[in-house]
């Protein structure tokens, strides 16, 4: 052990003069984006630690002290941000990274490069170094989250959506723990499942929209033993942005109790949204019990009426979805024509299992 410890201290020198000199750097650069300067900065630093440990004989055991002892001396010197866990989130996101992107480690100098900061038609802000384009979207917290994600299709997948909806950190826990991944690749073939991980989620059909179950656990209902319908829309009307996030992509709140009038008679559709992706309408009917044929009829009924009497001929037909406590597939599939454009989704109050759900994704694409 003594022994490591000379080797790791005797080649520090170098590596720490060059660290120190990249974080100098950064802290001096005046860019917007400041984020994705940390996040390049860190990958920097990572690739640094890897290819210095390459020359340590006991790897494991250089690698440990050498982190020990440069977390010692950069805290000294800059403070927080350069513990040893902090150093090895930097390895590992850089070990992560590097096969993934290898035009960067081809291309990154000594010193940190003259930034200008692109930003693309999708709003999307990528770091440039001449005609090299740094695709880190996201903030180092988001990327320390993402390191934790082993499956790889999965990681893929987060990172893509967390980048194209500008979620927060908090709001990719949430997806995560809601098992998003999984839900919306239950829902589609085999095929589909590696779209997810390459191009994230792509709204083109309504098909798409769906998943199953829908999670509500932040209406706070979960802990009553008994609620009703008005009570549920209410709670959902109170937290409308984060069922909008668990909602999807394009989706834009219109009204509550929807009311149209039909040969004198008065009815009223729960909430009415409109999908900009898609360019329609979406019906939300609430039932907070067993699902029943009379459910879907009325639902139809609904789709209906906003086809012929509201959207406009430049719209795409409407959807309807019934969100219910128990769905019977077979009366689903029983009730309405295969074309119709109505769906059954279930919802729970709960976070769902992931480890239950992702035996079900390893059971479907097997």
């Amino acid at each position: 052990m003594p022994r490591v410890r000379m080797v790791a201290m005797s080649n520090l020198p170098p590596l720490y003069d060059g660290i120190r000199a990249l974080i100098l750097s950064a802290r001096n650069s005046v860019v917007r984006g400041v984020d994705l300067i940390q996040v390049w900065t860190n990958f920097e630093i990572g690739r640094r630690i890897v290819e210095h440990e390459q020359h340590g004989a006991d790897r494991a055991e250089y690698g440990k002290e050498l982190l020990k002892e440069l977390a010692a001396r950069l805290t000294g010197e800059f403070g927080g941000g350069f513990s040893r866990s902090n150093l090895e989130y930097m390895r590992r996101f850089y070990l992560a990274y590097s096969d993934r992107l290898p035009q960067i480690s081809q291309t990154l100098s000594g010193k940190l490069p003259a930034f200008g900061i692109s930003q693309t038609l999708s709003g999307e802000l990528t770091v440039v170094e001449g005609n090299q384009r740094m695709p880190f979207a996201l903030s180092w917290s988001h990327y320390v989250f993402l390191l934790g994600v082993k499956n790889l299709s999965e990681r893929s997948f987060y990172e893509i959506e967390a980048s194209k909806q500008n979620w927060t950190l908090r709001e990719l826990r949430r997806q995560f723990d809601a098992g998003l991944y999984e839900r919306l690749a239950l829902s589609r073939d085999k095929e589909g499942v590696r779209k997810l991980a390459q191009e994230g989620q792509l709204v083109a059909t309504p098909q798409d929209l769906l998943k199953e179950p829908y999670v509500l656990e932040f209406l706070g209902l979960d802990e009553r033993d008994r609620y009703s319908e008005s009570e549920m829309e209410s709670a959902i009307v109170d937290h409308l942005e984060r069922f909008l996030l668990e909602l999807g992509k394009g989706f834009l709140f219109e009204a509550r109790q929807k009311r149209f009038t039909f040969d004198e008679e008065h009815f009223f559709v729960d909430l009415v949204f409109y999908n900009r992706l898609l360019r329609c309408y979406v019906l939300i009917d609430l039932k907070i019990g067993k699902l029943t044929h009379q459910d879907l009829g009325q639902m139809q009924m609904y789709v209906n009426y906003f086809d012929r009497f509201v959207k406009t001929d430049a719209e795409n037909s409407t959807i309807g979805i019934v969100l219910c406590k128990k769905k019977h597939t077979a009366l689903v599939e029983i009730t309405l024509p295969k074309d119709a454009n109505i769906h059954a989704r279930e919802y729970q109050l709960y976070l769902p299992s992931k480890e239950e759900l992702q035996q079900k994704l390893a059971e479907w694409m097997t």
